[in-house]
């Protein structure tokens, strides 16, 4: 098992796929390749009939490429790691913190599967998969890359939990560039784990990962503010951007939710206090009259008169 989160960071703890699946999803995506190049290649030979036969060699070659090689590299970066055989298979692809791949991952698997998929005819795959622990081919292992399963019982899927409403939208202007993705991943392992954690031995990792954290990002802490809801807030700001870069640009920033009482179930750490609540608007005085105890006020003109200056009575009288 692997303690691992998608880019969404909704599920946790998704487990490695091994060779089985993962040969079956790749003989899906190779039929599906192979029948669309033979489709292509069939209407180009027709296209191309009268063309001499170092052009018709050439269109066949870039056919190749552009269908067996690019083609895998595109759908997995649009997809972010899903093809069709790993989604009939229930598994996807992603980084070794667990966040999306992005392309250049896809073009590191996709150039190195080449050499050990097709031209070995999946040997090399094969082996470097039964090795290794996790079940990485040397792609995954070069482009820094995961195949989990991402079908599995909600009931054993953590969540992170969330920040108090009054720390949202805190951090958007955080550099998190600087962050390398073990710490992520540790963060995001306490996250998860800390209810089952001893309270004091959770606070001392929370500090301890805290205080990574500050010193990766240059900007401590918030004072006040304990660690767990501060690396819950984090680590949300980061799924959001990672969110609005996977999917498309979404607000600059978190909206602040409005403050509310928070209880935070974080490990050997008090309760956080909601922010002090506004004083309520004053209340205007009704027109054409005054309230007891208030100094003079203006009457206004009346057919046409200048203003008049009038003492307060406290009496209001009826309209």
């Amino acid at each position: 098992m692997s303690e691992l989160v998608t880019g969404e960071a909704v599920a946790l703890e998704l487990r490695p796929a091994r060779l089985p699946s993962r040969a079956l999803a790749v003989l899906l995506d190779l039929v599906v390749a192979v029948a669309v190049y033979i489709a292509v290649t069939l209407a180009l030979v027709a296209a191309t009939a009268s063309l001499d036969e170092a052009a018709r060699t050439a269109l066949s070659i870039a056919a190749f490429v552009l269908l067996l090689v690019g083609g895998p590299i595109a759908v997995e970066t649009l997809s972010h790691g899903r093809s069709l055989g790993k989604m009939a298979c229930g598994l996807r692809v992603v980084r070794d913190d667990g966040g999306p791949i992005r392309f250049r991952h896809a073009l590191v698997r996709g150039l190195i599967g080449v050499i050990e998929i097709l031209m070995t005819f999946g040997v090399v795959a094969c082996i470097a998969s039964l090795v290794s622990e996790r079940g990485r081919r040397l792609g995954d292992v070069f482009a820094g890359t995961l195949v989990v399963r991402e079908r599995i019982p909600v009931a054993r899927a953590g969540v992170v939990p969330p920040p108090p409403p009054w720390l949202a939208g805190r951090f958007s202007e955080l550099d998190l560039s600087a962050v390398p993705d073990d710490l992520w991943l540790a963060i995001r392992q306490y996250l998860t784990r800390m209810q089952q954690l001893d309270p004091q031995v959770g606070h001392a990792m929370a500090q301890r990962l805290a205080a990574d954290l500050a010193a990766r990002t240059g900007t401590p802490a918030p004072h006040g503010v304990p660690a767990g809801p501060y690396l819950a807030a984090v680590v949300q700001e980061r799924q959001a951007r990672e969110a609005r870069r996977a999917f498309g640009n979404g607000p600059a920033r978190n909206e602040a939710a409005p403050p509310a009482a928070y209880a935070p179930p974080y490990a050997g750490q008090p309760a956080s206090p909601a922010p002090p609540a506004m004083p309520p608007a004053p209340v205007a005085p009704p027109p054409g009259g005054q309230v007891a105890g208030a100094g003079p006020v203006e009457a206004p003109p009346q057919d046409g008169q200048p203003f008049e200056r009038r003492p307060s009575t406290g009496f209001v009288p009826p309209a």
